[in-house]
């Protein structure tokens, strides 16, 4: 396992990731050699997103919000407080685009990439803000969970460039809301690229399907 990584100016990071606009699409090019490099060489925790190459830190993120007098959920209390939290996100997203998944006591977001990107790219759509606005208003009101930012391709190109764009992606939503007052404490950002797809890339369909940012909303548990 690669080192996790505290970000310390995420906003920095995307604008240093950026090339001139492209002249056939208008969209800005990313420099993806220089963004992958810049995303594990940052460190400082000035924000306190953390960004990994996996899935091992809960017992960092656990220890650093009950140290911090955020209290844990224990026995029937953490079915109750989830099924609050989604009932007010299925309320505030409701015809969005953005699906709201139970599993357990597991929230999952949905975040399509052809709603939530401009195409090829890990700058937020405008229209999708009000959006993650939305979604930033109801996790604040629940600070008791933790936040898993994932960040999901198809298999269109190559995997070093999908990997990138995941990070990129999950690392543009992971800032949005942290800078709308989410205790960036509570996020862990990791990038899958094209390696968990959930319908076949084969079809155009398919791949839309597995161009996504998940968020995953999880009890803090002691």
């Amino acid at each position: 396992m690669k080192k996790a990584v505290i970000l310390a100016s995420a906003m920095a990071l995307l604008t240093a990731c950026q090339t001139p606009t492209d002249p056939l699409t208008g969209q800005p090019q990313r420099n993806n050699t220089a963004g992958g490099a810049a995303l594990g060489a940052v460190a400082g925790a000035v924000t306190g997103l953390l960004i990994a190459k996996d899935k091992k830190g809960d017992d960092q993120r656990k220890a650093a919000l009950i140290g911090a007098g955020v209290g844990a959920l224990v026995g029937g209390g953490i079915g109750n407080y989830m099924d609050r939290q989604e009932q007010e996100l299925r309320q505030q997203l409701l015809n969005s685009g953005v699906s709201v998944t139970r599993a357990g006591d597991q929230i999952i977001l949905n975040l399509p990439g052809n709603v939530t990107f401009a195409s090829d790219s890990a700058d937020l759509n405008p229209n999708f803000i009000g959006v993650l606005d939305s979604v930033a208003i109801v996790l604040n009101k629940y600070p008791q969970t933790l936040l898993d930012i994932d960040g999901h391709t198809d298999n269109t190109g190559s995997a070093e460039y999908n990997q990138q764009l995941s990070e990129r992606r999950a690392v543009s939503v992971g800032t949005y809301i942290s800078q709308r007052g989410i205790d960036p404490r509570r996020l862990l950002i990791v990038g899958f690229g094209e390696t968990r797809p959930i319908a076949d890339n084969s079809t155009d369909f398919g791949r839309q399907q597995n161009r996504r940012v998940e968020i995953r909303i999880s009890p803090l548990r002691q």
